[in-house]
C-alpha cells in the first residue's frame, strides 16, 4: 500500500537518515539545503528510510559524492510532520517500496545515531557510483523533488 501524507500515521519506525553531516541528538534536518546527490540543486524534501541498509547507502553515497574520505553518519530520526513514499525510488526502481524510502517537507529530529553499521566493500560502492555516473551522462539522474 502506498504511503501518502494522509496515510503516513500508520507507518511505524524506527526511521533512519544516512548523511555526510555531523549532527547531534535534538538537531533537526530541514528541507532547503543542497542535495547530496546533485551538485547545485536545493532539495525541497528531506529523505529517510525504515531500512538500515538503505540509510547505509545514503551515508556512503553522500560522502563519496562529496569527496569526503571519512565515514558518513546514520541517524535515527523522527518525522515532525507528514511524509510520503519517495517517488524517486518507489515509482522508478522498487515498486511497492521494499526499501521503505520516504520524503517529507517537514523537519526530521535526530533522536540517536547508529554507530556500528557496516559499509559496502569498496568495489560495490564504486559500482554504484559508476551506475550513477552513467545515468548522469545520459541525463537520466532526474530527482522528483
Amino acid at each position: 500500500m502506498a504511503v501518502t501524507y494522509e496515510s503516513c500515521a500508520d507507518v511505524a519506525g524506527p526511521f533512519f537518515h544516512g548523511t555526510k553531516a555531523v549532527l547531534g541528538v535534538g538537531d533537526e534536518l530541514v528541507a532547503g539545503h543542497g542535495s547530496n546527490y546533485q551538485s547545485g540543486r536545493v532539495s525541497n524534501n528531506i529523505y529517510f528510510t525504515g531500512v538500515l541498509e538503505t540509510a547505509v547507502w545514503g551515508a556512503e553515497l553522500a560522502t563519496a559524492l562529496a569527496g569526503i574520505s571519512e565515514r558518513g553518519h546514520i541517524y535515527v530520526v523522527t518525522p515532525l510532520g507528514p511524509f510520503e513514499d519517495d517517488p524517486n525510488v518507489t515509482d522508478k526502481k522498487f515498486p511497492g517500496n521494499p526499501t521503505e524510502s520516504y520524503r517529507t517537507r517537514s523537519p526530521l529530529r535526530v533522536v540517536g545515531e547508529v554507530e556500528d553499521w557496516e559499509g559496502h566493500a569498496p568495489e560495490v560502492l564504486q559500482g554504484m557510483l559508476d551506475s550513477l555516473a552513467q545515468l548522469r551522462a545520459k541525463g537520466l539522474d532526474v530527482i522528483e523533488d
